[in-house]
């Protein structure tokens, strides 16, 4: 249950897009969409539960001229109980969600801080796969709950784009990081305790598709829609529409209305394609192409000039003139109206899109009595077979369109039961009250489940150091400390001239005693930390001795089965189980033989199928560590930044191999020695993180002068760099 007497304390991540509860901007572009909607109407769908206490929905902070000031700001409230949270990183300016990739850690650590200030939620609930990246790792760090919807996932719309656009399929990953908002869902799936779905077919379907696929966690819940402003037409209401009637010479025929945002998913070409094809379909409607808005067609991201110039050359090619109305905005309270226009005109709605998680436009014309035209995919099938107001369409079928358009156009009776279906049953099976009340039943039940351990809780007195430095450098000892002597005293003698309060860490594959019997022979500074088998354990300097981190051991063994992982890899070809004394609770180490041993991407789907929640980190091509999904060199470097009040910016992180990438992407300063192994190159011009010429402890001193360390911070690569040959 919640660790606050007042209710349950709900953390809603939505990260990309533009997000404000007054007048919400839908439409404005492709991240502006349905989620925004969803996300703002179910915080307050929430805080109407008696069982809640407090929402926050938690989004980027953007500070930019070309979307307003509202976004910059920090806080901004949806009611007494919910507000919208904004969290600085990355760049200032407003980013497409594909470009966010690169600060997706950063914004790990802006929520850090955030919860610092605040308290850590009772439920973590990531939105999209960006968030369900954010989230997962918040919820491994906090032991709390991790609760994931997708919206959109990967899988299904690479599979439906590449299905579209057979040879342009190369370009796909380039334009939308498929490879690595897949790796993302994949972490959310295997982390969440719930996932919500809209739908079932969601779920049979579209995450079925997932390696970390497990249906039993699964949930659908409707989403509830609010349907106040879209009321039934009226045969004698004046509704005029000049920014419509404008482009056509006979505005009396009934509407074919699509109502969708300028992207390729959406399938609008094929919809005129087909209107254009079909002239029963011209004589007997006009097409309502009602797109977002746009200043010029020359202006916008490149995706939406391509859709919008597929559109208008169809336009021009069909002799559409007079027929189709593309007007570049409406007024932003007119979207009710324009589907009571098309209703009274005994027109019809159409959603071709490709592919489509809900669908929110389906109810809303239903509401208004407009009966509908829908894709096969996703959530169109539920909402019509809850409904029963309109007709479901493969969206590859051009003339499956055209003849279900026709049907309703031209079938009164048909027309009629439909519209009278969606006026009534809309309401019915989409309501918000009871969509946020199977929510918070469900998290009760996963709560009930899921002991806190998280690391706000202190089980004994702290060691007296830790709490007193200003910043850490925290170093791999393998490849980095061990390999040049000359270098590394020269670390030593500076660490120990500094005036400021400068700690020193070392993280580490090797287990604790290992490591400090190498500590003793290479002559290495005295750490104040240690982060010891791949990030299983955490030692803190004490007098003459070190004390372990028992918050830590008793966070990390969440679904640990330790013999299960031995059952499934030690049959492997060319996996050897390392010695003993490389062994630990929580670390299962192997050498590989690369000739034989399977790639890392099929060892990782072998734990999977075997519904093994944990990490396989590969170091050198030859070292294989099973550690618990909790933890690991990012988590745990997050877990003492959290305890002991030191920012990321004042973190750092120097490695060489695979088991230290987790700890060098986020707002941590990275640094990577020349002599590192190639699984690190995939960092390269990521932003904070610096690529060393020198070896060694060379490289470590480069990069503690490159961020001005042991001065006034600087970071010169706080942005994305081109790689350099």
């Amino acid at each position: 249950m919640s660790d606050s007497p007042k209710g349950l304390r709900i953390a809603l991540f939505s990260l990309h897009g533009l997000i404000r509860p007054q007048e919400p901007e839908l439409g404005r572009d492709a991240d502006t969409g349905g989620q925004v909607k969803y996300v703002l109407e179910l915080a307050e769908a929430l805080t109407e539960q008696p069982e809640v206490g407090r929402v926050e929905v938690i989004t980027r902070q953007i500070i930019d001229d070309k979307v307003g000031p509202t976004y910059a700001e920090l806080t901004t409230p949806i009611n007494e109980q919910a507000s919208v949270v904004r969290i600085p990183f990355g760049p200032k300016r407003y980013l497409r969600k594909e470009s966010l990739w690169p600060f997706i850690d950063a914004g790990v650590d802006a929520a850090i801080g955030h919860f610092r200030r605040t308290g850590v939620p009772d439920v973590i609930h990531g939105h999209y796969a960006d968030a369900g990246y954010v989230g997962a790792q918040l919820a491994r760090l906090y032991g709390r709950p991790f609760v994931f919807t997708g919206h959109s996932l990967g899988r299904v719309k690479k599979q439906r784009m590449l299905e579209k656009k057979g040879a342009e399929g190369a370009k796909l990953e380039e334009r939308y990081s498929f490879t690595t908002r897949i790796e993302a869902e994949e972490l959310a799936l295997v982390t969440a305790s719930l996932v919500v779905t809209s739908t079932q077919q969601e779920v049979e379907q579209q995450y079925q598709l997932y390696e970390h696929y497990v249906p039993e966690r699964m949930e659908v819940i409707p989403p509830g829609v609010d349907l106040r402003a879209f009321q039934p037409y009226t045969v004698a209401e004046p509704m005029p529409a000049p920014y419509v009637d404008r482009f056509l010479e006979d505005p009396s025929k009934p509407w074919i209305l699509a109502l969708a945002r300028l992207d390729e998913r959406k399938n609008l070409a094929m919809l005129v394609e087909a209107f254009g094809a079909n002239a029963a379909l011209q004589e007997n409607a006009n097409l309502i192409l009602i797109m977002g808005a746009r200043d010029d067609v020359t202006t916008g991201p490149p995706a939406q000039r391509r859709v919008l110039s597929q559109i208008l050359a169809l336009i021009d090619k069909y002799d559409l003139y007079g027929k189709v109305a593309y007007p570049k905005s409406h007024p932003p309270d007119g979207v009710p109206n324009l589907y009571r226009l098309a209703a009274r005109s005994r027109g019809v709605f159409i959603n071709p899109a490709l592919t489509e998680p809900f669908g929110l436009t389906l109810l809303e014309a239903a509401a208004t009595g407009l009966p509908v035209v829908a894709t096969n995919d996703g959530g169109p099938r539920d909402i019509l077979a809850n409904c029963r107001h309109g007709l479901l369409v493969n969206p590859f079928e051009q003339t499956d369109i055209e003849d279900a358009l026709l049907r309703a156009l031209t079938e009164p009776d048909q027309w009629d039961q439909w519209s009278n279906n969606g006026q009534n049953l809309a309401p019915k099976h989409y309501s918000w009250d009871e969509h946020a009340r199977r929510f918070v039943r469900d998290i009760q039940g996963v709560l009930e489940e899921h002991p806190s351990t998280g690391t706000t809780v202190r089980r004994r007195r702290p060691p007296r150091q830790m709490p007193y430095l200003d910043r850490v450098v925290v170093a791999d000892v393998d490849g980095i400390l061990d390999g040049d002597a000359e270098s590394l005293a020269m670390f030593k003698d500076r660490l120990a001239e500094t005036d400021l309060r400068v700690g020193f860490g070392i993280t580490t594959g090797r287990n604790y005693d290992d490591v400090l019997q190498l500590i003793d022979q290479i002559d290495c500074p005295e750490p104040d930390l240690l982060i010891t088998s791949v990030g299983t354990e955490i030692y803190y300097a004490r007098s003459d001795s070190y004390i372990q981190d028992e918050t830590w051991i008793k966070q990390i063994p969440f679904h640990w089965r330790p013999e299960d992982v031995r059952e499934v890899l030690d049959p492997l070809p060319g996996l050897y189980p390392q010695e003993e004394d490389q062994q630990s609770r929580f670390k299962i180490s192997y050498q590989l033989d690369p000739e034989l041993a399977p790639k890392i991407g099929l060892i990782r789907s072998q734990l999977r199928e075997a519904g093994l929640r944990v990490k396989a980190v590969l170091s050198w091509g030859i070292f294989l560590d099973i550690i618990p999904i909790r933890a690991g060199s990012g988590t745990s470097l997050r877990h003492v930044s959290w305890k002991w009040g030191i920012n990321a910016e004042r973190l750092l992180v120097v490695g060489d191999a695979g088991n230290d990438e987790e700890m060098l992407k986020g707002n941590t300063l990275g640094v990577v020695v020349k002599n590192h192994g190639k699984e690190l190159e995939k960092l390269r011009g990521r932003p904070r993180i610096y690529f060393a010429e020198g070896e060694y402890a060379r490289g470590l001193l480069e990069g503690v002068d490159y961020y001005a360390f042991f001065d006034h911070v600087q970071i010169p690569n706080d942005r994305v760099q081109r790689p350099t040959d």
